[in-house]
């Protein structure tokens, strides 16, 4: 079997001394690096499912290619992969004979998974199984790439040495753990299609599951077809979109739910890339959660899979060609460049955007805005020319167009990862707070984290950057977060998921009565998203209450599930009034989504507000009128200006009825404000959905109905 025999052979060394000689292996993550071949120890593909092939592959640092040596106390160790701390090295069907496979299996505490390890000097070792007897080998002592490693009989020879050496870190380098998958140019294309081709396996239709994903690209060009599924963000690590190129797509399909019914295409992004699309024409196809950011696609891009799609948000993008809109129901663009535009449904707002259609409301239902008043874009994770992760907090702008980075680099500053304190997998409340109290910022890495106490903001300028739609659960009824009413926090790429037992509030900005300014330096929320209800049962009387002035929404969707795992959804189940209050004065929001709380949606009772973009469903399980009633008025309006409030404006506002449980339900209007020059809307649409419920009125008593003979109403402005 192998193409050299030394001399002298070698016999397994006894327990005892392998004890004694084991000692020296490394205790943390470690690279294991063959003598014959020069190749790493490699979990093919990076899965973590039962029966992986453990092969050996070019050096690449992943997580795929670092490995542990827990103990078992008795002289033998278990080989863990990175990816997964509970898959062991293990000799495939207990095997006993020359030539058996290994791969990756959960460990059971088999003899077939344990190995002595035998010091062989200089960080070097041969590793032999305690079932056979055998060693771990590679076959026929190959230097090719992706060949499955085996057990033979022990040889002395290079194919079974192994050269073992502790995961060295550049500065600057984080363990971002198992769910951030990056990819470097150097890598082959198959490698990062397998890659890329399992995690969408999984997560296609995992709309509901824990697993989160980040998918990064180091700088460079690539040639793959990235599918992007449920809770999975891809990103570029450049300073420019135009750093990191696909050839090939970057894209969101319907295939999942026929007949490519988009409107359940929730809880994804794709952030800070270039495009070449295959074809000409890439698909974003997506609803609610689903940002598209900070991107530039060389060709098309269309926004829907041919069946129904329920909105989205694009921000700091440049497409070349064509955006075809298609059946999408609702969109904002906001400070992007576009070739042209086409197609319209209920409602399409564009903000601070170039190559977009003039206001046309409603037909077509296009509502520009030409100038963003105020915004700062989402920070973002990228590798300087040393290879070190920094963060990029872009600036504050003021009466903009177009994106931060096309006529060259973006304005703003950098933050090393000393400055950040790292949440993973374990990590406590008490440990955040204690990192935030000591002035930390936060990169919250892709998992679902439990709260048992409230997370505490109150440095000015902290940050707090979410991976792969990273996920808070506040446990036993605490609010997630409060954020002190100081200068310039920015929150975002979170998922805040309410518990089964009520919080009073799921995230709060500022406390009750702020009263500091803060126009120079606002805090911004940047695709941050809150859930009542869906993956379990969840329960918060508010989702968000911002008390802050100057604060900044940049694309939130503020969700009541209305369908979830069996069990969390329910009139009584997943209970919620109301999902946004706004009592600080001078809030801005884009890209504004709040879906099916039991009374009132959002409740605005700060002066000086705007909103850009809105998009509503009202509550679809009332069970009968009574149940759903504002006082003596039948339902709650979606959007309620109150009645104390001398200055308002909102752009480009859709609230949508579906009383599926009983369709004789009304709501007697979807936007309620005072009658108040200063307080004024403009592109206003209500939807009975399939004529399944009433809402008599737009706005007070103005519009409408929109009900099983007339589903669309449209108004172009109030007063």
């Amino acid at each position: 079997m192998l193409a050299a025999v030394p001399t002298q052979a070698r016999t397994p060394d006894s327990g005892t001394a392998a004890v004694a000689k084991a000692a020296a292996l490394p205790t943390s993550w470690a690279t294991v690096v063959n003598s014959g071949s020069g190749k790493c120890l490699d979990a093919r593909s990076a899965a973590t499912v039962n029966g992986t092939a453990v092969q050996q592959y070019t050096c690449n640092r992943s997580t795929a290619q670092q490995w542990s040596f827990t103990d078992t106390g008795d002289g033998y160790v278990r080989i863990n992969n990175r990816n997964d701390a509970g898959q062991v090295v293990d000799v495939s069907d207990v095997s006993t004979a020359d030539n058996a496979a290994v791969h990756l299996w959960s460990y059971g505490g088999g003899n077939n998974q344990q190995w002595q390890a035998v010091d062989e000097g200089g960080g070097a070792y041969h590793f032999i199984n305690r079932n056979s007897g055998k060693c771990l080998d590679v076959p026929s002592a190959s230097t090719a790439d992706s060949v499955q490693l085996v057990q033979y009989t022990c040889n002395g020879s290079a194919a079974q040495r192994f050269q073992v050496a502790p995961v060295t870190t550049a500065p600057g380098d984080v363990d971002l753990g198992p769910n951030v998958v990056v990819f470097d140019p150097s890598m082959p294309s198959a490698t990062i299609q397998s890659r890329l081709n399992s995690i969408f396996q999984q997560q296609e239709q995992n709309q509901f599951g824990s697993q989160r994903y980040a998918v990064m690209f180091k700088p460079g060009t690539y040639s793959n077809d990235v599918n992007v599924g449920f809770y999975t963000q891809v990103l570029g690590l450049g300073q420019s979109p135009d750093s990191v190129t696909i050839n090939g797509a970057v894209h969101v399909e319907a295939d999942w739910f026929p007949p490519q019914n988009a409107t359940q295409n929730f809880w994804r992004g794709a952030e800070n890339l270039s495009v070449n699309p295959t074809g000409g024409t890439d698909r974003w196809a997506v609803s609610q959660a689903s940002a598209y950011r900070r991107m530039h696609v060389r060709g098309n891009l269309a926004l829907d899979d041919g069946g129904w799609a329920s909105g989205g948000f694009t921000a700091d993008t440049k497409i070349d060609g064509q955006v075809r809109s298609g059946t999408q129901q609702q969109w904002i663009t906001r400070n992007s460049t576009l070739g042209s535009w086409t197609g319209s449904n209920w409602n399409m707002v564009f903000v601070g955007s170039q190559g977009v259609p003039a206001t046309s409301f409603p037909s077509p239902p296009y509502t520009a805005v030409n100038q963003t008043p105020t915004v700062r874009e989402k920070p973002f994770l990228y590798v300087d020319s040393a290879g070190a992760y920094q963060v990029f907090v872009p600036s504050v702008r003021a009466n903009s167009t177009g994106t931060t980075w096309a006529g060259g680099a973006a304005a703003g500053t950098s933050l090393g990862m000393d400055s950040f304190f790292i949440v993973r997998a374990g990590t406590t409340a008490a440990q955040i707070n204690a990192a935030l109290a000591e002035g930390k910022n936060l990169l919250v890495t892709p998992g679902v984290h439990h709260l048992n106490q409230t997370l505490q903001v109150t440095r000015p300028d902290t940050v707090i950057l979410g991976l792969g739609l990273a996920t808070f659960v506040p446990d036993n009824g605490i609010t997630a977060m409060r954020v002190a009413d100081v200068d310039g926090v920015k929150v975002a790429g979170l998922l805040f998921d309410a518990g089964p037992v009520n919080s009073p509030t799921l995230v709060e900005i500022g406390p009750s009565a702020s009263s500091a300014g803060h126009a120079a330096n606002p805090t911004s929320l940047h695709d941050v998203y809150f859930r009542v209800g869906g993956q379990t049962v969840g329960k918060a009387t508010t989702s968000l209450v911002v008390n802050s002035d100057n604060v900044i929404g940049d694309h939130m969707w503020i969700w009541r599930g209305d369908h979830g795992n069996p069990g969390t959804i329910g009139w009584t189940v997943n209970t919620g009034d109301t999902g946004l209050i706004v009592n600080g004065d001078n809030v801005t929001m884009y890209g504004l989504f709040v879906e099916h709380y039991q009374k009132h949606q959002t409740i605005w009772n700060g002066n000086g507000g705007r909103t850009y973009f809105y998009q509503n469903e009202m509550p679809y399980d009332p069970p009968n009128q009574a149940a759903w009633m504002n006082g003596s008025t039948q339902g709650y309006a979606a959007y309620k200006v109150a009645g104390s409030v001398t200055s308002h404006q909102a752009f480009g506002l859709g609230s949508y009825c579906f009383f599926n449980v009983n369709p004789s339900v009304a709501a007697e209007r979807a936007f309620e404000a005072p009658d108040n020059p200063n307080v004024r809307f403009q592109s206003m649409v209500t939807v009975s959905l399939g004529g399944t419920g009433t809402i008599r009125h737009v706005i007070n008593g103005r519009g409408g109905p929109s009900n099983s003979s007339t589903n669309v109403a449209n108004l172009v402005s109030h007063p």
